[in-house]
């Protein structure tokens, strides 16, 4: 802990002095440590990630089914397998390459040279070659090129946003700190990677390469799991079972087929062969082959979608994902916040709020508390808008332009003679500028400080001698301005003797006290209703930020998020809790303050562990690690590279109010995508009841090898896909999160699955017996046709589980009718003369039977519909 030790002794411990380290010392410990700069490991080969894709259960049982439908001489839909197999592997290699560009940005932090000192001599050298105990200089616009204990700091500020998430400038000091803190207040450090904005400085260096705090960062960025869909891990796990079913009644239908031809007298050889080939075909009918491209079909759309509300999806699950969260782990400042410091109260004695109007006023005690704001002030707004130092001097420039007053104007018009700048110790920054012939010293700073050295004050722009009555009512506004966790600034101001006037220290001393201003950096307006409807949609937000706890603990209050039985905590007082103490106050702490990185993914794993689906924002290098950890991570737009290369969302407007709605997206992309296995394996089911019947009723088998892949081909890839572009369901976000542990299947599914199928199974069986007390052939025909057809009209009703197709409005999903029109004409194909003979359609299969084959599906349709009933009504 440097941080709490002299600079001096720093200086002995990494064995360094104030004129450096030799460059034969230096190249030493180079040559003994390394290179300053981020390691990574070995990536696994490119054509490894490829065949590692194609270990998925499905994918193996597609891929026999592939090499199967050759054997039967079906090569298209052998080709179309392949390609869809492929072109989805190809997909993930390179989404996992994107992913592992992390570490890339990370390296790009550091600027290519540093000034240091060897030998007593200043020289320039590569970042690379810089090593513990090197003397470094820094000035504004520089790059921190490694860890190091402050020497020497001229009114030195340093953005650390990259490491503590925070935008504002630190001002930074060379004094040892007694107190244990955390990083965002080590204010006698700076950390690689962090922006030199203000002063100069000089450092000892204390750490380098992956021994920084950047590489800490790096070094759980290469730990931090990648992390499993929950629909990925149900498939996987689905996949396993149902390859299993599939063998087993595949194998069945083969044993029963076989005895059957037996006893009927039937040619071992040829019976084997077509007793093979034909279970082979009901596995075929049996698995859903277009399962992998319609999930990745409606993820595509949904990624679409959720690209129209500022939300840019880097990795396709993510989609899935987001619609099963649960936890928002969730920065403040501009997530919740506005990013923007706002001036929002003010407080002047013996002047009323109402009379000061956004026009501003004329009174004296007003235009001094203007002058003060914007002369004693080092910020600057461009004309094109760009924002230029300090967000607190800046906030204070926004508040005199909304009122109508030209700052830029008044600094012209009244000239800077000289100043005094802002320092730690002293709290406060003064300004001297002539003001209509006169010499008048404006001063800004912490409120106590300002209040004991004024000896006047304004009251209602007459200057009187303070009194008990008029600090007291400073102290108590200064007070409740506090509790509302406002940043507080006082304004004073002097006479002085003339133009040539220097100020000193010693000077800012029997001012006569202006007023106060109170700013804070104020809730996204979007931002109350979003975090109201993630309440209602059970979804518990957290947030985690870099700021002081009693700022976040009031926005978190202000906003919704903290409740009255909810804590916060500091990162210290975190790092003190067992896991068994946080687990047990887990669900009831809903703020973190000044947070490290490993507090961040140990709050993520703490939920993930719980069993909860976890969603982590941020925009900083600290980030990054959490990001990749967390269930998703979600980027900001104006964060770091590092941050949006660890994350699988990035929202472009850096607002809390994008999450929910992408949420909502992907709970629609989920229902959707569970509407189409619905729709797939109730299809299959009914084919599979109406062969299953057939052999054990001892019936002629309903369809044929050709006819089972034919059904596959017309209605597992349009009707499904239609379906997964379906409108939200109503009251989508009034739902609670499913449950991680909830199967593919459940939910619902299942017994929607088995009424459908059984639906469509009967009125098969139906239909071929009415055919069978013709011909065999025109039974087959008529259990063909109906399947085909009850299949492509299921496509209506599977649109909801809940609202019968009339009160959704028919037309309204136009892809789901076109699906309809498409597999209505396709199966017109296989009614041609000429191509009735390869698909065994009899000349006795005429109008007649079509209309009652039509009639089954219609029928079957809507008593779907129908069922729903059965549901509760959502």
């Amino acid at each position: 802990m440097h941080y709490k030790k002299e600079y001096s002794d720093v200086l002995k411990e990494v064995e360094s002095t104030i004129n450096g380290i030799s460059e034969e010392e230096a190249q030493n410990r180079l040559a003994k440590n390394g290179p300053n700069e981020l390691k990574e490991s070995d990536k696994v080969p490119i054509w490894k990630m490829f065949l590692e894709s194609f270990k998925d259960p499905l994918v193996i049982i597609l891929l026999i089914a592939a090499i199967v439908q050759i054997f039967l001489g079906e090569f298209v839909e052998s080709i179309i397998i392949f390609v869809v197999v492929i072109l989805n592997s190809v997909l993930g290699v390179t989404q996992t390459r994107k992913a592992e560009s992390s570490l890339d940005s990370l390296k790009k932090l550091s600027s290519p040279n540093a000034k240091v000192l060897r030998d007593g001599n200043k020289k320039t050298i590569p970042v690379r070659d810089i090593v513990v105990g090197d003397i470094v200089f820094l000035e504004a616009g520089d790059y921190i090129p490694a860890d190091g204990r402050i020497i020497e700091a001229q009114t030195l500020k340093v953005v650390e946003g990259m490491l503590t998430g925070e935008a504002e400038a630190v001002l930074k000091h060379s004094e040892k700190i007694v107190e244990e803190v955390g990083i965002g207040d080590q204010r006698n450090m700076v950390f690689s990677g962090a922006t030199v904005v203000y002063g100069r400085g000089t450092l000892v260096v204390t750490a380098t390469g992956m021994n920084t705090e950047v590489g800490k960062v790096a070094t759980l960025l290469e730990t931090a799991g990648n992390k499993q869909t929950p629909l990925q891990a149900k498939l996987d796990e689905f996949g396993k079972k149902l390859g299993i079913i599939i063998m087993i009644l595949a194998a069945l239908i083969f044993i029963i087929q076989v005895i059957r031809g037996y006893i009927s007298g039937q040619s071992m050889s040829i019976l084997i062969f077509d007793s093979f080939m034909f279970a082979i075909a009901v596995a075929v009918a049996a698995i859903p082959e277009a399962l992998s491209s319609i999930v990745t079909i409606v993820l595509a759309v949904g990624t679409k979608d959720m690209a129209k509300k500022q939300a840019i999806i880097r990795k396709l699950p993510a989609v899935e994902t987001l619609g099963s969260t649960s936890v928002i782990c969730t920065d403040k400042t501009g997530t919740l916040t506005q990013n923007k410091m706002t001036v929002v109260d003010f407080f002047m004695y013996g002047v009323s709020k109402d009379a000061v109007n956004e026009k501003g006023n004329d009174s004296d005690q007003v235009e001094a508390i203007n002058l003060s704001s914007t002369l004693c002030n080092d910020s600057e707004i461009t004309e094109a808008g760009k924002e230029i130092g300090d967000p607190t001097e800046i906030a204070l420039l926004h508040f005199a332009t909304k009122r109508g007053i030209d700052y830029k104007e008044l600094r012209e018009k009244y000239d800077r003679l000289s100043e005094i700048p802002f320092d730690s110790d002293r709290k406060l920054m003064s300004t001297v500028n002539s003001i209509n012939g006169d010499a008048i010293m404006f001063t800004k700073g912490a409120p106590d400080v300002v209040f004991s050295r004024s000896k006047y004050a304004l009251n209602d722009g007459e200057v009187v001698e303070i009194d008990d009555k008029i600090i007291e009512q400073y102290k108590k506004v200064n007070e409740e301005f506090s509790n509302r966790a406002l940043r507080v600034l006082a304004f004073a101001i002097k006479d002085v003797p003339d133009d040539n006037f220097v100020p000193c220290l010693e000077d800012e001393v029997e001012m006569t006290l202006v007023g106060l201003m109170a700013m804070i950096d104020p809730p996204r307006e979007q931002v109350y209703d979003a975090v109201k409807e993630a309440i209602g949609a059970g979804i518990k937000t957290v947030m985690i930020t870099g700021d002081h706890k009693t700022t976040a603990s009031a926005i978190a209050r202000e906003i919704g998020i903290m409740a009255e039985d909810d804590i916060s905590l500091t990162g210290q007082e975190l790092d003190a809790l067992s896991e068994t103490e946080l687990k047990n106050k887990l669900e009831h702490i809903t703020v973190y303050a000044r947070v490290s990185p490993e507090n961040k993914i140990r709050i993520v794993k703490a939920w993930q562990e719980k069993g909860y689906i976890t969603a982590m924002t941020g925009d900083g290098v600290n980030d990054a690690p959490a990001l990749k950890q967390a269930d998703i991570g979600i980027g900001m737009g104006s964060g770091t590279d590092v941050a949006k290369d660890a994350s699988a969302m990035i929202l472009t407007d850096d607002n809390f109010s994008t999450i929910v709605s992408a949420i909502e997206v992907g709970r629609t992309v989920y229902s959707n995508i569970k509407k189409a296995i619905t729709y797939l394996f109730a299809g299959n089911l009914g084919a599979i009841i109406a062969i299953l019947f057939a052999v054990f009723v001892n019936w002629p088998n309903p369809f044929t090898a050709l006819q089972l892949l034919f059904i596959n081909l017309i209605n597992d890839s349009l009707p499904a896909i239609a379906l997964g572009l379906e409108a939200s369901e109503p009251n989508i976000m009034k739902e609670k999160p499913r449950d991680i542990n909830e199967g593919i299947l459940a939910g619902g599914t299942l017994k929607d699955v088995i009424i459908r199928g059984c639906i469509i199974g009967i009125v098969v069986i139906v239909a071929q017996y009415i055919g069978d007390l013709s011909s065999p052939e025109l039974g087959a025909a008529m259990a063909f046709s109906t399947v085909t057809l009850a299949r492509i009209f299921q496509t209506l009703p599977a649109r909801s589980n809940y609202i019968p197709v009339l009160k959704l409005g028919l037309f309204k999903n136009k892809y789901a009718i076109g699906a309809i029109v498409v597999c209505l004409c396709l199966y017109s194909i296989v009614l041609i003369p000429g191509v009735r003979g390869i698909f065994n359609i009899p000349e006795t299969f005429g109008w007649l039977q079509f209309g009652i084959c039509l009639g089954f599906s219609i029928i079957a349709a809507l008593i779907m519909d129908l069922s729903k009933l059965l549901n509760k009504i959502k």
